[in-house]
Order: structure tokens, then C-alpha cells, then sequence
């Protein structure tokens, strides 16, 4: 089962494809070469025979032409008996015009077997020989016509020369014969050819041994031509093929010198198709790689921002509890203001004495002063947290940044920060939304604060650039920012703190409340050096 597979297999393939195909050509090529040699060897054969037959008869006429024209019966015969001893020639026979044997090479008493007449044995002689013409007839081991019992097994040639009439014959001193006669006889030569048919065969065995080596040759030559150049390189490309398909794409075909150019182009093709498979192959995991790092950067960023949200949402809770904390306080501060009011009232009068009388009212009037200044605070925190309703109008600059400074400067000076205003702008007066002006300027002042050290310093100025624009300036002498993420400060949620203090929201939302008021916001920094962001906003006609 095991053969049968194979030679199926084999029979199936490229190569057991171009193996038969030669094989059944060569056998088809040898086949009709065979016929055509055979045909024009059996042409060239029967013409030699005839040719080699007609000069034996000629040669032997004209031996007898002489022996027969004075008709000298003894030297006749003699003659004949001397051709008949010749190599190549089997016997002689003279006929009659009425086919009757006259003379013959072969002694009757020793060997005719027969009637040596041929006209008693072949009454149809005439028929099977032209009267008139040189004929000739091949036949085999059976004798034709009696004179002599042929060697069994060769073949003969029967050459019949008629003798016809000439002027010399009946011309002759003899005058046997009349002028109107045409045929006079004939002669019978009779060939054997067994060594013509032993050269035939011996010729045509060493052709066909020749033509067959010379077919196994170009057989086996164009098999191993095929094998070398068709086959190894196919099995090359199967195998390699083979091979990247269980996943091993560094495999390569060798290109041989020799090789068939289709064999070539299909192995350089290969081989580019691999190369290319190599290079997609690492890009698209150098793709992957990137796109794997993407997505956990992006992911982290989500959980970042996700944190930062929550943190945004719990600042925005705290900022609601704050103005309800503002207004529980509010009320206590204000009954405490009312009563130290009435207090003060009572002891301030006439009637009232006491010797430390003057020292009471005077801590009185220091309780006033610090609950209103208490009131201011979280009359300030009650403004910052109020929800916008973009109720624009114009103000004065100046009396925003104070009420900010006033706002600010409790919780920075406890910081050990120097916190100083310088107001040097001639025009102040802005359309604006208080609150949030507020809001981007206590931004900044917080942003500054987280990057000054202790006994740092914090200054927030004013100036007119021109007549038409105000420059708002909060400057600080901190840490400063790197020049590579300066322009990235006003992303949402970029933040160049390391801990827990920066949520990456206070610049951008400063930066989209300074756009709202059609102003714009520049920022100079150096590491090391400190920093000055500059909010510059349209004047407005007083």
C-alpha cells in the first residue's frame, strides 16, 4: 500500500508529471522512428536486391550472349556450369519460348528431385513472370518451381531475364529463329539471401539496441536534468513553504548560480514575500508595543483623572459646606456683634463707674473690630462660593484685588510669606464678573503660594500697558517652571505637583475665565528664578 501511495503521489506531482511526459515522448519518437527506419531500410533493402539481381543477370547474358549466338551448346553449358560455382548465385536455368528448360547450372542426375520443367509444375508461368520484361520475385523456403529443393529456412531471389529477339539473332549463320519472333526465352537466375537477410537482421537488431540505449539515455539524462533542476528546487520551495506555514518565517531559499531563471524568479519572490511578511511582522508588533503603551498611559491618565474628578467633586462638596458652615457662623457673629454693641452702649454712659472702665471698653471696641473683620471673611467666602450667573458689570479692579488680598492674606502670612499689593494702574475700572475675577486671581495667589518656600514673597501689581488694557501681574520669587512644560500649564488636570496639593484644574480654569473676558494670559518663568503670570483685560469707558 505503502508503493501504491507513493507512485500516486509521485504520479500527481510536477515532477512525475514532466517524468511521464518525457518518457511517453521519448517512446512515441522511438516508435515512429522504428516504423520510418524500417520502411526506408525495407526500400533501400528490396533496391538493393533488385539493383544486385539486375547486374548478376545482366553480367550473366552477356556471358551467354556469345555461347547462344553461335550457338555453341558445350561452351553454352560450360559457362553455366562456371556461373553456378560462383558465390552468390544459387543456379542458372535456360528456357524455351515455351518456358521448357533448355540449360541449367544444377546436374539432374545428381539432384533434381522433380520435373525440372517449370511449365509442368507452374502452368500459370506466364502469368507469374512478364513475357516481355526483367522480373523478380523473392520466395522462401518451399521450392517454386521444382528445379532444385531449396536449404530450408533462406529465402531466394528469382531473377527472369527474358531473351528477346534482335537483329543479331536472326541474322546469325544459324537462322534458328525468324525475324517476327519477340521472345526467344528466358533466363532464371536464382539468388540466395540469407546473407542479405542475416545482415538485414543483424543491422536492424544493432538500430533497435541502438535507438533503445539511446532512449534510455536521454531518458535517464532528462531525469536527473529534471531532478537537478526542477525537482530539488520544488521540493526546496514545498519545504520552505512547509515551514512558514508551522510559523518559522526566517527560513530562506538559496539561490543557486545555476539555477532556471523561473526557478529564480519564483525563489527571489519568495524570499521577498518572506522579508516583507518579517518586516510587517515587527511592525505591527513595534504597533502593538506602542499601542499597549498607549493604552496603559491612557489608562493611567483616566485613573488620574478619574481620582482628580473625585478630588474636583469633593473640593465642590466642600466649597457647598463651606457656605453653609459661612452662614451658620454669620449669624453667632452677628448676635455677637449686636450684643457687644449694646454692652458698649451701657458702659459708655454717665451713670455707669468703674475704675477699669476705660480698659473694658477699649477690649470691647477690639471684640467689634475682629467680629466685623470675621463678617468680612465669611461675608468673602459666602461671595467666592455663590454659583456665577454671569451677571457682568463694571467695577474697579482695584477694590476686586484688595477684597482677594483681604481674602488670601490671613492664610499666606500663617505660611511665613510675604504678601504685598502694588497698584500702579492710572485706570482700573473693567466689565467683568466679580466673582469670578475673584476666583482667577485667589488661583494664582494659591498656585504661588504652593511654590514658594518659607520667607518667600508674593506680589500682585497693576499696570496700563496702553490706554485701552489693564495688566493684572501675581508674581512670586519660587521654584519656577521647566521650560518643557510651560506649554502644557493650561491643560485640564496637568499639574507640575507631586503630591496630593495639585489637582491640575486652577490654571485652566483661569486661562477659560480670562478668554470669557476677552482678555489674555501670558506666563515668564525660569527654574530656579520664580514666576509672573500676567492677566490682561480690556478698559471700559468710565
Amino acid at each position: 500500500m505503502g508503493m501504491v501511495r507513493n507512485f500516486v503521489r509521485f504520479r500527481s506531482s510536477i515532477y512525475g508529471r514532466v517524468v511521464f511526459i518525457i518518457t511517453g515522448s521519448l517512446i512515441i519518437v522511438f516508435v515512429l522512428f522504428n516504423l520510418v527506419f524500417r520502411s526506408v531500410y525495407m526500400d533501400f533493402y528490396n533496391r538493393t536486391i533488385s539493383q544486385n539481381g539486375d547486374n548478376i543477370s545482366s553480367i550473366i547474358e552477356g556471358s551467354l550472349y556469345y555461347s547462344m549466338l553461335e550457338n555453341d551448346k558445350a561452351m553454352l553449358q560450360r559457362t553455366m556450369d562456371i556461373i553456378g560455382t560462383m558465390s552468390g548465385i544459387d543456379e542458372v536455368n535456360l528456357y524455351n519460348d515455351h518456358n521448357e528448360l533448355a540449360y541449367s547450372s544444377v546436374h539432374r542426375e545428381e539432384e533434381c528431385l522433380c520435373n525440372p520443367n517449370c511449365i509442368s509444375c507452374h502452368p500459370d508461368m506466364s502469368t507469374r513472370f512478364s513475357s516481355a520484361e526483367k522480373s523478380y520475385m523473392v520466395v522462401g523456403d518451399v521450392p517454386e518451381c521444382g528445379i532444385h529443393q531449396h536449404e530450408e529456412g533462406i529465402r531466394h531471389l528469382l531473377i527472369r531475364q527474358p531473351i528477346l529477339n534482335e537483329p543479331s539473332c536472326y541474322t546469325a549463320a544459324c537462322h534458328a529463329h525468324d525475324a517476327n519472333d519477340q521472345v526467344l526465352g528466358s533466363l532464371l537466375v536464382t539468388m540466395p539471401l540469407d546473407d542479405l537477410d542475416a545482415f538485414s537482421v543483424e543491422s536492424s537488431t544493432d538500430f533497435m539496441l541502438l535507438a533503445l540505449l539511446i532512449i534510455v539515455l536521454l531518458v535517464t539524462f532528462l531525469v536527473l536534468f529534471t531532478r537537478k533542476r526542477i525537482k530539488d528546487p520544488l521540493n526546496s520551495i514545498i519545504k520552505a513553504s512547509e515551514a512558514v506555514s508551522s510559523g518559522n518565517t526566517s527560513i530562506r531559499l538559496e539561490i543557486e548560480p545555476n539555477l532556471l531563471d523561473d526557478m529564480r524568479m519564483v525563489s527571489v519572490a519568495f524570499n521577498n514575500m518572506l522579508d516583507k511578511m518579517d518586516a510587517a511582522t515587527n511592525e505591527l508588533q513595534n504597533w502593538s508595543q506602542q499601542l499597549e503603551y498607549k493604552v496603559q498611559k491612557k489608562s493611567e491618565e483616566l485613573s488620574e483623572a478619574q481620582n482628580e474628578l473625585i478630588h474636583v467633586e469633593r473640593i465642590a462638596s466642600l466649597g457647598k459646606l463651606s457656605s453653609s458652615v459661612a452662614h451658620e457662623i454669620n449669624n453667632p457673629l452677628s448676635g455677637i456683634l449686636v450684643y457687644n454693641k449694646l454692652i458698649y452702649k451701657q458702659l459708655n454712659s454717665a451713670e455707669f463707674y468703674h475704675p477699669k472702665k476705660d480698659s473694658i471698653l477699649k477690649n470691647l471696641k477690639l471684640i467689634e473690630t475682629e467680629t466685623k473683620r470675621c463678617g468680612d471673611i465669611v461675608r468673602g467666602l459666602l461671595d467666592f462660593s455663590r454659583k456665577e450667573r454671569e451677571d457682568f458689570e463694571p467695577v474697579h479692579l482695584h477694590k476686586l484685588l484688595d477684597e482677594t488680598y483681604q481674602l488670601m492674606t490671613h492664610s499666606i502670612k500663617i505660611a511665613d510669606i510675604s504678601f504685598k499689593t502694588d497698584f500702579r494702574a492710572g485706570t482700573d475700572r473693567v466689565i467683568c464678573s466679580p466673582n469670578q475675577v475673584k476666583q482667577a486671581c485667589v488661583a494664582l495667589v494659591v498656585n504661588a503660594s504652593e511654590a514658594v518656600q518659607e520667607q518667600g514673597e508674593i506680589v500682585i501689581r497693576t499696570s496700563n500697558p496702553d490706554d485701552e488694557h489693564i495688566t493684572i501681574t501675581v508674581a512670586d520669587n519660587g521654584t519656577g517652571i521647566s521650560q518643557e512644560d510651560l506649554p502644557h500649564i493650561f491643560e485640564p488636570f496637568f499639574s507640575t505637583k507631586h503630591d496630593t496639593s495639585g489637582i491640575g484644574l486652577g490654571l485652566s480654569i483661569v486661562h477659560g475665565i480670562v478668554e470669557n473676558h476677552q482678555g489674555r494670559i501670558e506666563v515668564q518663568s525660569e527654574p530656579g528664578q520664580g514666576t509672573a503670570i500676567e492677566i490682561i483685560l480690556p478698559l471700559t469707558e468710565v
